[in-house]
């Protein structure tokens, strides 16, 4: 899942905690990433919960719960969603077909795709 600023992806993982954040906007789960978090006031395009106004907000299963405080209730549904959000930066789908096979490549490790 991209930034939903900017359409940064997330690269492999390193040990330790994440710098992405994860948000709620328009009740879709949003990554944010370490770029957006120092150059934008992030939090104020993230849904707030109703019961103590944080933005510390996750969405699963068609619910968004507050971790904070536990607070819940039902996403709407996703037809109904529209986030608002920029359009993320667009790449060819070359270059992310291109993207999915090297990292295949060094997941399987095989020589490079034909």
């Amino acid at each position: 899942m991209p930034c939903f600023r900017c359409g940064a992806r997330q690269t492999d993982p390193v040990r330790g905690a994440s710098p992405w954040r994860r948000g709620v906007r328009a009740d879709r789960q949003v990554l944010i990433c370490p770029g957006c978090q120092t150059a934008h006031d992030w939090a104020d395009d993230l849904d707030r919960c109703a019961g103590c106004g944080t933005a510390a907000l996750v969405c699963r299963l068609g619910e968004v719960e507050c971790r904070d405080c536990g607070h819940t209730r039902e996403a709407a549904p996703g037809d109904l969603v529209h986030s608002g959000a920029p359009p993320a930066v667009s790449s060819s789908e070359g270059d992310l077909s291109e993207e999915v096979a090297a990292a295949l490549t060094r997941v399987l490790k095989r020589g490079p795709a034909h």
